[in-house]
């Protein structure tokens, strides 16, 4: 965890204790993350840090631990869709947030549409990943429906506290099942941390049941929606049709099956480099800028500079091909830049 993240709590309408943190610098951003998140533990993921980092940079970032989960109230609990908008309300007020970009993920996105629509002077931009118009059990009712529903439920309460890799990864199989064996592991150990599987079973059920279709139409700000094509927990067809019903919003499909987007698959790349095309970008010295690099993503934008392809890059450094395109994304999220030619330039400002 950075020493400059800054733990808080505030209240919200029915008494709940919510912790949230302040990281970053820039224009203010509130992430609603996905509720399998830990304000202390979150650096620590290799699901979280790499989102952490990539916003944080530019960024004044804003993220809270949903009711019952992480450092937030757990005992004697009300879940539901209506709570969970007024949690985020709570948090807007204590903050003082006045103007901000809002970042929904899934269960996140169903909070932020009706946030945004109900306080539309607040929220200048909204991107949403994974949402959907209405939850799992308001989709359909049929008898085989409601069976996988608590089948479901019933995998948490066994898988939970289970050990057994069998059951423990159930779950987090579901949500990244094309992770590394280390990024799985590392979601899967967050997952028990974050709440109890009891609390766990109440938040998913209230998923399930939220409806949240009558806010689309009144949502006013520029709105980006991404939408793994592959994701297994909120179907692509959701995706496209929440950006149908939100007045001008742009619609990306991402070549993924994870519900929660990894920093080592392809799609990741495809992501950031639209969201810096979206979301405000903070005017920044080149100095600055060039200061936020490692000695080794010096190294490799000095090579990109001088017009060598990854291939060659990774040979002349002695590092495998892969590496090489993750400095380079990293690279052009620190810059600002989505192209060669763009770093190239950039470089060159700074006399590389």
């Amino acid at each position: 965890m950075p020493s400059q993240q800054q733990i808080r709590f505030c209240t919200s309408r029915d008494g709940t204790r919510l912790a949230y943190a302040i990281c970053g610098n820039g224009p203010p951003i509130l992430w609603i993350g996905h509720w399998i998140r830990h304000l202390n533990l979150d650096w620590d993921c290799l699901i979280w840090r790499p989102w952490l980092e990539m916003l944080s940079r530019a960024y004044t970032v804003i993220r809270y631990d949903w009711r019952g989960c992480g450092l937030s109230d757990r005992k004697d609990l009300t879940y539901s869709h209506e709570k969970y908008v007024e949690d985020c309300e709570a948090v807007v007020e204590a903050v003082g947030l006045k103007s901000f970009v809002i970042i929904g993920m899934a269960n996140g996105a169903s909070t932020a549409l009706p946030f945004a629509a109900r306080h539309p002077e607040k929220v200048s931009h909204l991107v949403l990943w994974g949402s959907q118009t209405s939850g799992y059990i308001v989709r359909g009712r049929t008898p085989r429906q409601i069976e996988q529903c608590e089948t479901r439920l019933k995998m948490i309460e066994l898988g939970w506290p289970n050990d057994n890799p069998a059951y423990g990864q159930f779950f987090t199989l579901l949500h990244i099942p094309d992770a590394a064996p280390q990024q799985l592991c590392s979601y899967n150990e967050l997952l028990r941390l974050a709440t109890s599987p009891e609390i766990a079973i109440k938040l998913v059920r209230s998923f399930w049941e939220t409806d949240i279709g009558t806010s689309l139409g009144r949502v006013r700000c520029p709105t980006l929606v991404l939408h793994a094509r592959g994701d297994m927990i909120i179907p692509f067809e959701e995706g496209r049709l929440v950006a149908s019903q939100i007045p001008g919003a742009r619609f990306v499909p991402l070549d993924s099956r994870n519900h929660v987007p990894v920093d080592t698959e392809q799609a990741w790349q495809q992501m950031t480099e639209t969201l810096r095309g979206f979301l405000p970008t903070p005017p920044r010295s080149v100095g600055t800028v060039f200061d936020e690099l490692t000695a080794r993503e010096g190294e490799v934008l000095h090579l990109v500079a001088q017009g060598l392809d990854n291939q060659a890059i990774a040979s002349r450094l002695k590092i495998s091909d892969k590496t090489v395109r993750n400095h380079v994304s990293i690279i052009f999220s620190k810059l600002g830049v989505s192209s060669r030619a763009q770093a190239v330039a950039f470089a060159r400002d700074a006399g590389i």
